[in-house]
C-alpha cells in the first residue's frame, strides 16, 4: 500500500486529502479481507463487487456510504489494482468491470444575487478580524475558490497592480484567476490594516490568518463563513463552496464561455463544468415562472 500511495503523491501529484481518501479506503479494504479471510492479491470481481455492495448498503457495522464517496472508493479500487499490475504482481485486473451504483447527480446549491450582497455585508467594523473575513468572502466569491484553495493561499500569491491571483488546485495544479474590483478592494484593507496586526511579529507567508497569527485551516474558514451565513439568515443553504457554486452560476448567467469558466474553476475535465449550464437553466427557468405573467397558473 506504501508504495501505491508514494506512486500517488511523486508521479501522480495527487493532494494530500485525496492520499488521505485513498489510504483511508485501502484501509477498509483490509479490514473486510481480515473478516472474510481474503487477499487482495486472489480476490476476484465478484469479490469486489460484493465488497462494494456492502458498503453500499451499510453492511459491517456501518451507515451506507455516500454515492459519491463510492465512486471515490471504486476508483481507489481501480487505481490500486492497476499499480499491481503494472508491479507484476497480477496478470488479470478484477477491477476490469468494477463499477459503483450510478449516482443521481444534485445541482448544486447556489445564491441569488440579493443572497450574496447580505452575506458580503455581513464583516462589519475596521477589526483586524472583520477586515479578514470580508476580504475572505470577496475572494472566494470572485474567484470561485475551494476552500482548501483559500486556505493555502500564500500573500505572494496575490498581483493587486495586475488584480490576478494565483490558485493551487488539485493535484497541486496552478492557476490564474481575475481577482475583481470589489475583492481587490476588501484585499487591499485587510493587507494594509489587518494582516499586519493578526501576523505581529511572525513571518508568515499564509495570506488569511487565524487570531494567534498562523494560516487559517479548513475549520476555520468553515466556522467564518457559517457565522456570517447565519447573520445572513443564509444558515441552511450556505457552506464554504456555495460561493464557488454561485461564482460558476453567476458568471454562466452574465455570458462567460464554458472553457474560460473550465480554467476559473481549475477543472480537468470540460464535463464537470457543464454541470453548470444545467443550473443556470434551472435559474433562468425560476426566475422566468417568477416574473413572466402568462407563466404562472392562471395568469391571464
Amino acid at each position: 500500500m506504501l508504495d501505491f500511495l508514494a506512486y500517488l503523491e511523486f508521479e501522480r501529484g495527487l493532494s494530500r486529502n485525496t492520499l488521505e481518501a485513498y489510504r483511508s479506503d485501502l484501509l477498509q479494504l483490509g479490514t473486510h479481507l481480515q473478516r472474510t479471510g481474503g487477499d487482495a492479491l486472489t480476490l476476484g470481481h465478484a469479490e469486489l463487487a460484493d465488497f462494494v455492495a456492502t458498503l453500499a448498503t451499510g453492511a459491517e457495522d456501518r451507515p451506507p456510504v455516500k454515492p459519491a464517496t463510492l465512486q471515490r472508493k471504486v476508483a481507489c479500487l481501480r487505481s490500486f489494482y492497476r499499480h499491481l499490475r503494472r508491479q507484476e504482481l497480477l496478470r488479470d485486473d478484477p477491477t476490469a468491470h468494477l463499477r459503483a451504483p450510478k449516482q443521481t447527480r444534485r445541482l448544486p446549491q447556489v445564491l441569488s444575487r440579493d443572497e450574496v450582497a447580505r452575506l458580503l455585508e455581513q464583516p462589519k467594523g475596521t477589526e483586524p478580524s472583520a477586515l479578514r473575513d470580508r476580504a475572505l468572502l470577496e475572494v472566494m466569491y470572485a474567484c470561485g475558490l475551494r476552500a482548501s484553495e483559500a486556505t493555502g493561499l500564500e500573500a505572494s500569491d496575490v498581483d493587486l497592480e495586475a488584480g490576478i491571483l494565483r490558485a493551487r488546485g488539485k493535484g497541486s495544479k496552478e492557476r490564474l484567476v481575475p481577482i475583481g474590483s470589489a475583492a481587490g478592494r476588501a484585499l487591499t484593507a485587510y493587507l494594509q490594516r489587518g494582516r499586519p496586526r493578526l501576523a505581529g511579529d511572525r513571518l508568515q507567508a499564509h495570506l488569511f490568518l487565524n487570531h494567534r497569527g498562523a494560516g487559517l485551516t479548513r475549520q476555520g474558514l468553515y466556522k467564518i463563513v457559517q457565522r456570517h451565513a447565519r447573520g445572513a439568515g443564509l444558515a441552511s443553504k450556505m457552506s464554504p463552496h456555495t460561493l464557488r457554486h454561485t461564482f460558476a452560476t453567476h458568471l454562466l448567467a452574465g455570458g462567460c464561455d464554458l472553457r474560460s469558466l473550465q480554467e476559473m474553476l481549475g477543472h480537468a475535465d470540460i464535463a464537470t463544468t457543464q454541470l453548470y449550464t444545467h443550473l443556470s437553466a434551472d435559474r433562468l427557468k425560476d426566475v422566468y415562472f417568477d416574473a413572466h405573467p402568462r407563466a404562472r397558473a392562471g395568469g391571464a
